[in-house]
């Protein structure tokens, strides 16, 4: 009677640190996935980031160069206005 119970125990442990070890494989497996990907994401709002500040740059360049150009013409126009007057 002993020697059927006993045996019970050990393939009731075996099988339950059998189960263990596999939700820890498949824990570790999806926090390996979910940490890839948020890595992934994280690269990437990154680099739109960079874009943005990049483009933010270019813009307030450009204005800076119209706004140069404007007051060049502005004056061009002074210019001539007051030489035909």
């Amino acid at each position: 009677m002993y020697g059927v119970d006993i045996n019970l125990a050990i393939i009731f442990a075996t099988s339950l640190v059998a189960l263990i070890v596999l939700g820890v494989f498949v824990l570790i497996g999806m926090k390996i996935a979910k940490s890839g990907k948020s890595k992934k994401a994280r690269v990437s709002a990154d680099e739109e980031i960079r874009l943005i500040q990049e483009i933010y740059q270019g813009l307030t360049k450009m204005e800076q160069r119209v706004e140069a150009l404007e007051t060049i013409l502005f004056d061009r126009e002074r210019e001539r206005k007051r030489h035909e007057a």
